[in-house]
């Protein structure tokens, strides 16, 4: 069990850190403190970008249009902390 329960163990920690980076490049970018006309800056947004949203595209079409506010990476973010402190260790047993 232990084979299993610790590579989901680390993608979702990966897909955590990911999220939170996202999330604050999203802000940085918004407040105008990155620039999206550098290019470093813009391969990292957009490759980011193109990871996650396989995600968020689900979750969009489920979640209420609130246009200026994007709640998909919210919901995504929530779903993966319930998923790694909650439901992966009750369902391997470690609770």
């Amino acid at each position: 069990m232990m084979a299993i329960y610790g590579p989901l163990q680390l993608i979702l920690s990966v897909v955590y850190f990911i999220m939170i980076v996202h999330i604050i490049m999203s802000w940085l970018i918004n407040f105008q403190v990155l620039n999206l006309h550098q290019q470093f800056v813009a391969q990292i947004w957009y490759g980011i970008n193109r990871m996650l949203e396989p995600i968020y595209q689900p979750l969009r079409r489920i979640l209420p249009n609130t246009h200026p506010l994007d709640l998909a990476p919210l919901a995504a973010l929530l779903i993966v902390i319930s998923l790694r402190a909650y439901i992966l260790p009750s369902i391997f047993g470690f609770m």
